[in-house]
């Protein structure tokens, strides 16, 4: 079985958020066409506490975009988004997503970010999906959303550690490409064997 996992389509990741991704607007539409054609269909939703510590507000003297060292490893700071129960962690008014089987949010914990729909940026800390994915019997996603480079590529990165035939369709995501991030996410997506459609 087959599922699409549609990454943080959120109003912050959106033209006018917080932490707007270039055009993220513009695969709306191209989402909603193959959360059409998919018969399962997941999300996720990036869900932070106010003053969630990859803040850049959170460290003093410090701003969006710089990194830190935290427990986990290197953490580049963000503007504060996609605060749980504001307007801008919500999914994008356009998307069709009332046919989601399951939302996982993930970011939540206080003290560490999350990135892969997967697991927290430890790498240990599982969000639960892919429990969910096996229980359900499903061995092949395709993931699409925001941003390509980070949350997507994160992703797919671990989708391929639990053994899953992994789609990134190109089209239907948008990057933030920090310093070469585009680049660099693309070339480990596809050494992990992950095909970019």
């Amino acid at each position: 079985m087959e599922a699409l996992v549609v990454i943080d389509v959120q109003n912050d990741f959106c033209p006018g958020g917080a932490l707007a991704v270039a055009g993220g607007d513009e695969i709306v539409p191209i989402v909603n066409g193959l959360i059409e054609r998919f018969d399962h269909v997941v999300l996720t939703q990036d869900w932070h506490p106010a003053g969630h510590s990859s803040f850049a507000s959170s460290h003093s003297g410090k701003q969006p975009f710089e990194t830190i060292e935290m427990s986990y490893g290197t953490q580049t700071l963000w503007p504060d988004h996609c605060v749980q129960g504001t307007k801008g962690a919500l999914f994008h008014p356009d998307l069709v997503w009332t046919k989601g089987e399951i939302v996982i949010r993930k970011g939540f914990r206080k003290a560490i970010d999350s990135y892969s729909a997967f697991y927290e940026n430890d790498h240990t800390t599982p969000t639960g999906l892919g429990g969910y994915l096996k229980e359900r019997g499903i061995g092949k996603v395709t993931l699409v959303g925001l941003a390509t480079d980070f949350c997507v590529a994160f992703s797919a990165l671990d989708a391929r550690k639990h053994g899953l035939d992994v789609t990134v369709q190109m089209d239907a995501c948008r990057a933030i490409d920090l310093g070469g991030s585009l680049a660099a996410m693309t070339a480990r997506m596809k050494e992990a064997g992950v095909i970019l459609a």
